[in-house]
């Protein structure tokens, strides 16, 4: 399993192609992905037209500098949904085109919970993912698939959605790195909408300086999404070796709660004394309504759900139920299209949008977030940057948390920065005694994604945990 850019290096010195690179993963997909479930849709013809393309420029000498949520022109798009199992969008996201143009080949579209609602992947309607450090486990979620897929080495890189931790939280699960980028950093434009100001596109890497890269053909201003940032984009790798030295790094005390992981918290408690051994200085530091963050992020979302999935109606695309009028026909359509946990979220999201309840539930919630967001300006007036567990816990049993609340826990440390719009990244930290993997969070200031990758750049050169790979027969 070679990283993105021991795969350009290797490339530009003429060992390799990414033909021959891309058939291999092709070969490792077709021999090991009926165990992990990380893809709903192989394009495999695509990506071998993509990666001959690849070949021709790197011979002429002009080389360029890849979830199945981001709509792909000609390649279905299902959101891991029954109401749009066979839709093929007509365009592609703002995202996959900058990849494209940057010379990334499109393995496929990988698995996820449905419309990104979980946090376990175990929502989606069509297939299961697995843990490929222990299949007998979640791979996290929402974006579980290709988490799973960089872990088991099916995928150099990938991407995935961050609404209340969907890319952290899978990262730290499956022993990657996961990076959430400013809000408006990365084009929302050809995402499926689950909650558009919740929303943040961002990648998967093997390691730092793979996902800074992929962050780097990503990220930018587009016209096509009105929510999209005007502001330079740095080279994310130029000041990844700069090292923490000098850094200010606040460790919150709502971040390390009763009732975690033993085990998480003593591994990142180890980690961040790396980081201090490397020159930081540490400070605690208090975000005060964190506690209250997960309970509002769940009036916020699903509001912004049940209004985001009142399109598919069975009337324009998607799945059609035949009924006897209109009404009979959009309620039997979006009955048998949409999975509990999408039904729960919409109910839930209508519910506190109707009137007598708008102002009591919506209304609140959203004078929290702004709490959150002091809370975080607040810290970032003293500290660079904020050091975390990125989840309370490790990858659990497929089945063990059937409880919603439960499940909705797992988001805890994570959905804080969402409701902020700040970035934040997950990056292995240390593996339990039963060989599960552990993240280390950290979180910078809004589109300071530099200085963040920078910290985990530092972290990982001093530790070896991100190049420990599972063993898949």
């Amino acid at each position: 399993m070679r990283t993105i850019h021991e795969l350009t290096d290797a490339y530009r010195r003429g060992e390799t192609t990414p033909s021959e690179a891309t058939d291999a993963y092709l070969s490792r997909i077709a021999k090991l992905d009926d165990k992990v479930g990380a893809y709903i849709t192989v394009t495999a013809d695509h990506a071998r037209s993509a990666a001959e393309a690849s070949d021709r420029r790197y011979r002429e000498g002009r080389p360029l500098g890849p979830l199945d949520v981001f709509c792909t022109r000609g390649v279905r798009t299902t959101c891991a949904s029954k109401i749009l199992e066979s839709f093929v969008p007509p365009y592609d996201a703002t995202v996959v085109d900058r990849l494209a143009k940057a010379g990334a080949v499109m393995l496929g579209k990988s698995n996820m919970d449905e419309f990104a609602m979980g946090s376990s992947t175990e929502h989606s309607a069509l297939r299961v993912t697995r843990n490929p450090w222990d299949l007998t486990r979640v791979p996290g979620g929402s974006s579980g698939g290709p988490a799973a897929a960089v872990a088991a080495g099916l995928a150099a890189g990938g991407l995935g959605t961050d609404t209340g931790g969907s890319i952290r939280q899978p990262a730290a699960f499956c022993g990657v790195v996961g990076l959430k980028p400013t809000y408006g950093r990365v084009s929302r434009y050809g995402l499926v909408a689950f909650a558009s100001s919740l929303d943040h596109p961002g990648p998967f890497g093997l390691d730092v300086t793979d996902t800074a890269r992929l962050l780097g053909a990503i990220a930018g201003h587009d016209p096509m999404d009105a929510t999209s940032i005007d502001a330079p984009v740095p080279d994310y790798t130029a000041g990844l070796e700069q090292g923490v030295r000098g850094l200010r790094l606040g460790v919150p005390d709502e971040y390390f709660t009763k009732g975690m992981d033993a085990e998480v918290e003593a591994a990142v408690r180890v980690a961040i004394d790396v980081l201090k051994g490397l020159g930081a200085t540490l400070e605690r530091v208090s975000l005060p309504a964190t506690p209250h963050a997960l309970a509002t992020y769940y009036v916020i979302a699903p509001a912004e759900a049940s209004s985001n999935l009142a399109r598919y109606d069975g009337v324009k695309y998607g799945l059609r139920v035949p009924g006897h009028d209109l009404i009979d026909m959009e309620s039997k359509t979006r009955a048998a299209g949409f999975g509990a946990e999408v039904k729960r979220r919409i109910m839930l999201g209508t519910y506190v949008l109707s009137t007598g309840y708008y102002d009591a539930y919506y209304g609140q919630a959203q004078k929290v977030r702004t709490l959150v967001r002091r809370d975080f300006d607040a810290a970032f007036a003293r500290v660079d940057l904020i050091v975390a567990p990125t989840t309370p816990n490790v990858a659990f049993r497929h089945g063990e948390k059937a409880d919603p609340i439960a499940m909705y826990l797992n988001d805890v440390f994570t959905i804080p920065a969402d409701m902020s719009g700040v970035p934040g990244v997950s990056v292995p930290c240390g593996f339990t005694a039963s060989g599960l993997p552990i993240g280390l969070q950290l979180i910078g200031r809004a589109l300071d994604e530099a200085t963040v990758l920078r910290a985990a750049r530092a972290y990982e050169r001093a530790t070896d945990w991100h190049t420990r790979r599972p063993e898949l027969a």
